[in-house]
C-alpha cells in the first residue's frame, strides 16, 4: 500500500469534476459523439457518479466525475473518492476542480488506496493521480501516510496490538523519524511513581507501561498525551460481550496521537513534540483493581474507583501529570474515553474541550477547511462537585449517568497543572463505509490540529 501521488505524466487521463447545473453548458462545447455518449449511459453530473468516455483507439480518453450540488455535497466529504475506488489502473489527472476543493478531494483519492490486509488480500483503488499543481503535494503524502498509521493500528486485534506491539510500533516511528524514546514497564511504574497506570494495568500478561518519545530540540513545546488501552474487558466490572466486541480499538487515541506525530514530524514542524502512551491492557485476574479501591496518583491526588470500566481516565491521569511537570506550550490528550461523547454527537464528529477561545477558534477554522469536523463541548465547572465523591479528592466514574463526557474531561483536568490544555474524547472507528473513509479505524481531529498548530503555537 503505497498512498502517493503519481509522477507527472503527459498521458494522464483527465478527470473533469463537474457540477450538475453546469453539465448542460459544458456539454455545449464538446463534439456530438461525447454528447451522445453521455446521453446513452444516462450522466446527469450526480454526486458521485461517473462517465468514463473512450478514446479512438479503445482505450480512456476522459473520465467525467459528477459532483452533484453544493447541498449534497454538504453531507460528506472526499467525494471524488468514491469515483477513484471504480476506476480501472492507470494514472489521472483532475481538471474543471475549484481551486479550494483541490487539497481535500486529492487527500481523498489518496486515501482511496487504504485497505487493511494484514489477514486477507484487499482491493484498494488502483487509479493513481498527478498532484494537482496548486496543492502541497509532499504534505497531502504525509497526512495520508500518518491516517494509514493510525487506522491500521486500530484496526490491529489485541492479539497483535498488546502493550508491546504498541511499544514495538512507537519505536518504528520513533527510529523513523530520528526520536528518541524511553518506556517505563511494570514493577518500575511503581517505584518512578505511575501508581494508576501500574494498577490499571497488572492484571494483564503483558505488563502495563508508559512510553515516552521525544523529537526536535527548537521552537514552542507541544505534548500529546494517547490512551493506549489496548483491549478493555471493564475489569471487574465486566463489559457485556456486545460492548466488548470492539475494544481493540480502545487504544485508538494513541493511534491517532501517533498518527499525528507522524504528520508533524514528516513535515518538520518546528516544534519540541513530546508523546506520552500509556499503555495498557485492562483485564480480568486474581490481582485485577477492585470497585471501592482508593487510589493515589502521581500528583497526589487521590482517586476511588467506582467503576473499574473507567481506566481510561486513570492511566492518563498519570500521563498527564508527567507531561505537566514540563510546563509544554500546549498540551492535548486524545482518548476513545465514553460512551457519552457517542451519544452526544455521534462517530463523525471529534468532540474535544479547552478554556482558551483562540485554540477553539483556530482549530474550528482549520476542521472545516481540511473536512476533519470537531465539535467544542465545556469544560463546565459547576459539574466539579460530581467527581468529588467525598472519601477521597476525586470519583473516576460518577453515579447518575448524566454528562458522562463532561466530568470525565473534569477528571483529566485535575491533572493537566497550568499547562494550556485541549482534550479530544474521539470514536476511532467509522461504522459505515464512506468516501476514502472504509469501515473500521479511522483518525479524527489529527488533520484539523496540524493544520491549526502553526496558528497556535505562531509557528
Amino acid at each position: 500500500m503505497s498512498l502517493v501521488f503519481a509522477a507527472p505524466d503527459p498521458a494522464a487521463i483527465p478527470v473533469h469534476v463537474i457540477e450538475q447545473d453546469a453539465l448542460e453548458d459544458w456539454l455545449k462545447d464538446q463534439p456530438e459523439h461525447i454528447q451522445g455518449w453521455v446521453a446513452a449511459n444516462g450522466f446527469a453530473a450526480g454526486l458521485g457518479s461517473s462517465c468514463l468516455i473512450p478514446s479512438e483507439e479503445g482505450g480512456i480518453a476522459m473520465v467525467l466525475a459528477g459532483y452533484g450540488t453544493a447541498k449534497a455535497r454538504s453531507r460528506g466529504r472526499f467525494h471524488l473518492a468514491s469515483i477513484a475506488a471504480g476506476l480501472p489502473e492507470g494514472t489521472y489527472q483532475l481538471s474543471d476542480l475549484a481551486e479550494d476543493r483541490l487539497e481535500e478531494e486529492a487527500l481523498g483519492w489518496l486515501l482511496s488506496g487504504y485497505a487493511f490486509d494484514r489477514y486477507r488480500a484487499q482491493k484498494p483503488a488502483v487509479a493513481k493521480l498527478v498532484a494537482p499543481d496548486d496543492i502541497q503535494a509532499l504534505r497531502a503524502e504525509a497526512i495520508a501516510a500518518g491516517e494509514a498509521l493510525t487506522r491500521d493500528l486500530i484496526n490491529t486485534p489485541a492479539s497483535d496490538m498488546g502493550p508491546a506491539d504498541l511499544e514495538a510500533a512507537c519505536a518504528d516511528l520513533a527510529s523513523n523519524f530520528g526520536a528518541e524514546m524511553s518506556v517505563i514497564r511494570g514493577e518500575a511504574l511503581l517505584e518512578q511513581n505511575f501508581p494508576m497506570i501500574h494498577t490499571v494495568g497488572r492484571a494483564a500478561d503483558q505488563a502495563p507501561r508508559l512510553i515516552d518519545m521525544h523529537w526536535g530540540n527548537e521552537g514552542p513545546t507541544l505534548t500529546l498525551v494517547g490512551k493506549g488501552v489496548c483491549f478493555d474487558t471493564g475489569g471487574l466490572n465486566l463489559k457485556p460481550g456486545s460492548s466488548m466486541g470492539l475494544m481493540k480499538k480502545d487504544m485508538g487515541g494513541a493511534a491517532t496521537v501517533l498518527g499525528l506525530a507522524h504528520m508533524i514530524m514528516a513535515l518538520e514542524l518546528p516544534v519540541q513534540l513530546r508523546v506520552l502512551i500509556p499503555a495498557v491492557e485492562n483485564s480480568v485476574s486474581a490481582n485485577a483493581y477492585r470497585p471501592g479501591d482508593i487510589l493515589t496518583a502521581r500528583n497526589g491526588l487521590t482517586v476511588e474507583i467506582n467503576n473499574t470500566d473507567a481506566e481510561g481516565r486513570l492511566v492518563l491521569a498519570d500521563a498527564l501529570a508527567l507531561g505537566a511537570e514540563d510546563e509544554p506550550d500546549l498540551m492535548i490528550s486524545m482518548a476513545t474515553l465514553t460512551g457519552a461523547a457517542r451519544v452526544a454527537v455521534g462517530p463523525d464528529l471529534a468532540p474535544y474541550y479547552s478554556d482558551d477561545s483562540a485554540f477553539s477558534g483556530a482549530l474550528e477554522e482549520a476542521a472545516t477547511r481540511v473536512a476533519d469536523p470537531v465539535w467544542r463541548l465545556p469544560f463546565h465547572a459547576p459539574y466539579e462537585a460530581m467527581i468529588e465523591p467525598g472519601i477521597a479528592d476525586l470519583d473516576n466514574a460518577p453515579k447518575g449517568g448524566f454528562a458522562g463526557s463532561i466530568t470525565a474531561a473534569l477528571f483529566l483536568r485535575r491533572f493537566a497543572g497550568d499547562a494550556p490544555y485541549a482534550h479530544f474524547d474521539i470514536y476511532g472507528w467509522n461504522p459505515t463505509p464512506a468516501p476514502a473513509r472504509p469501515k473500521g479505524g479511522v483518525g479524527m481531529g489529527a488533520r484539523a490540529l496540524l493544520e491549526a498548530l502553526p496558528k497556535m503555537l505562531d509557528l
